[in-house]
């Protein structure tokens, strides 16, 4: 099969990284200045596209041909970007970086090089990033560049050429990268998977933009307000000054090591002081970011009113999760209020002070409202719908803890099952809002992947007024109703130091946990292959002592907190919650393909939810239907999924 590998260098005034790749190449000025290209390993060439030269014509044939697999780092930006020239077919193209992602790597192509260990002629240009700065953006025009607003390579005719060389060499990056993962290829399905990415994507979902307008409005209102009941209270210049407040609340008799949300929350509900609980409510309402969220979703709407390029397909690399973009769809508020519409057309028309005098806290109205702002097409509905309950359930599955299993086959209430399991206390007797019922749930959402105490304090159960030295018990009492789930946590713990003991591959209900590496290349892995035949991969891993003297598994990955690419320990809990979150991901995977295939066209999904935007809101039940299916390679796995119909996106 014949692979053309592709990197193109492009102009466009708009802020790719606020706006997003597609309202990028939408700009009237968007115009792509290189195109370098490597067809079958062959030497790389460069088409200067800017200074009138010309891709060949076997080129563009290539590039229109579906039997001529496309290459790039990062391929949805080429991908979409040729189709502005040219209309180059999604099923051709493939994506190098998300085959690193899925081997357990980072996205970006300079450090991913780094981690695998590159020659380093094989390395990213340093001086990239200054180069795409030049001549990429527009030119904030002086006296001394003659106020042009644009740098063309005329202008800088030596750092022109080493935009070529940059261009060119992420060619031959891209390259090397592939070479070197070739013997762990990513799935077809994945590939597929993909794809229908690139089309939900490019879909995108249609935005409310009067209430984005009015919500901006608002909340410029409503800090103007805010700060100045501050000052008036406090009398200080700038009362959003952590040093500032700080002093003033030693003034007061209040020593307070920081300022953030937790510890705020907690001084609220333990001092009497009038003036210093008001300062501190106002201090909780300006520390709201819903306005970032709006903020996002103006600057990336397109011209037809819809925003694009909300989900990153394995952007949680160690699970295969998708990841948020932009507005960052994963992590939107909960709306609570049971008058969402009213207060969206307050918004709308921009009635701040009947908004402040209805709901009082109007940041926390706008907060609420986010999810509004996504709304359907004309004459349609949003159908949203999601599985219930899906982590729990697989857990269960993989477990194979049977008396969960049955709750899932039959009533479906977990919380109040749990509780029963644990205290003995008949489920009829276990009633929402109850006692018992709060501590089935606590336990539930903290307990599941080898938490303790900190686990349940984390999840608020100090809060449920559940007492501190009760909570040991919680955990004995809930590991004790699942045996069966705390015995798969140290089976996979175990069969991982195994694996890396032996060499030889271990199974684990269902899972087969491997030692793979390519000696020649310098590569590693351990990987846990899931029910779905898709692979977890942990790079580089190895045994050491963890923080209790324990002989431990370590691999290399992205930290999280740090966003640094370094050493990771893990423990059975933890690998248990990466596959479980994994093979909820596939169960998402597989009812996004069906949904497609169907005509349903998902405009979001998060996590286990999907939000369709469709004509008929009577086809709910259809739906409900498909993500309820049984998944072909799990078909005792018990699901089901509820949705409901929405003339906007919220949660029912």
């Amino acid at each position: 099969m014949e692979i053309l590998s592709i990197d193109i260098e492009t102009f466009s005034s708009v802020d790719i990284k606020k706006a997003g790749l597609y309202k990028y190449a939408e700009s009237e000025d968007f115009e792509v200045l290189l195109f370098a290209y490597s067809m079958d390993d062959q030497a790389t060439q460069i088409v200067d596209l800017a200074q009138g030269e010309e891709i060949p014509p076997v080129i563009l044939q290539a590039l229109t041909d579906p039997s001529i697999i496309k290459k790039a780092y990062n391929a949805a930006f080429e991908w979409y970007c040729l189709n502005t020239l040219v209309d180059t077919p999604i099923e051709s193209w493939r994506c190098t970086m998300v085959h690193a992602m899925y081997c357990g790597y980072t996205t970006g192509l300079g450090p991913t090089a780094k981690a695998l260990g590159l020659d380093d002629d094989k390395q990213k240009m340093k001086a990239g990033n200054a180069l795409i700065r030049v001549f990429s953006i527009p030119t904030k025009p002086t006296k001394k560049n003659g106020q042009r607003t644009r740098t063309l390579p005329h202008h800088e005719p030596e750092k022109w050429q080493l935009f070529k060389d940059y261009c060119v060499q992420d060619v031959n990056v891209e390259k090397a990268i592939e070479d070197k993962l070739i013997n762990f290829p990513i799935p077809e399905y994945e590939q597929m998977q993909w794809q229908i990415d690139q089309v939900i994507n490019a879909r995108g979902v249609k935005v409310d933009q009067e209430i984005i307008a009015g919500a901006l409005y608002i909340s410029d209102r409503s800090t103007e307000d805010l700060e100045q009941q501050a000052k008036k209270l406090t009398g200080l210049d700038n009362p959003n000054s952590t040093k500032q407040l700080t002093e003033w609340l030693a003034s007061k008799g209040f020593e307070v090591e920081n300022l953030q949300k937790a510890t705020v929350k907690k001084l609220i509900s333990e001092i009497s002081d009038p003036e210093v609980k008001q300062m501190l409510k106002i201090r909780l309402e300006l520390s709201k970011t819903s306005v970032k969220k709006y903020q996002a979703m103006e600057a990336a709407v397109c011209k037809d009113s819809r925003v694009r390029g909300l989900l990153q397909f394995y952007g949680a690399n160690r699970t295969g999760r998708w990841a948020g973009r932009l507005v960052q769809v994963q992590n939107l508020p909960q709306n609570k209020m049971n008058t969402l519409e009213f207060a969206r057309e307050l918004v709308r028309q921009k009635k701040y002070d009947t908004l402040k005098i209805i709901y009082g806290n109007v940041p926390d109205v706008l907060s609420q409202l986010i999810r509004t702002a996504f709304i359907p097409s004309n004459q349609s509905a949003l159908l949203v719908s999601d599985f219930s309950a899906i982590e729990a359930r697989v857990i269960a599955w993989l477990a194979g803890e049977q008396w969960r299993l049955d709750v899932f086959n039959t009533h479906g209430k977990i919380y109040e099952a749990s509780a029963s399991a644990m205290f003995g206390v008949p489920i009829d007797e276990i009633t929402k809002g109850s006692d018992l019922r709060q501590r089935g749930k606590v336990a539930e959402l903290a307990l599941g992947y080898q938490g303790g105490k900190g686990a349940l304090i984390s999840m608020g159960a100090l809060d449920m007024g559940i007492e501190e030295e009760e909570l040991p018990d919680t955990v004995r009492r809930w590991r004790s109703a699942n045996k069966r789930i705390v015995d798969l946590w140290y089976s996979l713990e175990n069969a991982a130091l195994a694996v890396m003991r032996s060499g030889n591959p271990v199974g684990v209900r269902g899972l087969i946990v491997a030692r793979e590496s390519d000696i020649m290349k310098g590569l590693d892995f351990l990987t846990i292959t899931l029910p779905s035949k898709r692979k977890l991969y942990y790079v580089k891993p190895h045994l050491k002592l963890n923080d209790f003297d324990k002989e431990a598994l370590h691999y290399y990955g992205m930290n999280q907190t740090t966003k640094k690419w370094e050493k990771i320990g893990t423990y059975g809990g933890k690998l248990v919650e990466n596959v479980v979150q994994a093979i909820a991901r596939d169960c998402l995977a597989v009812t996004l393909e069906r949904l497609e295939k169907q005509d349903f066209q998902t405009v979001i999904h998060v996590h286990d939810e999907a939000v369709i935007d469709y004509s008929h809101a009577d086809q709910l039940q259809d739906v409900e239907r498909i993500m309820g299916e049984p998944i072909p390679w799990a078909k005792d796995l018990p699901l089901t999924a509820d949705g409901f119909s929405t003339n906007f996106y919220m949660k029912d």
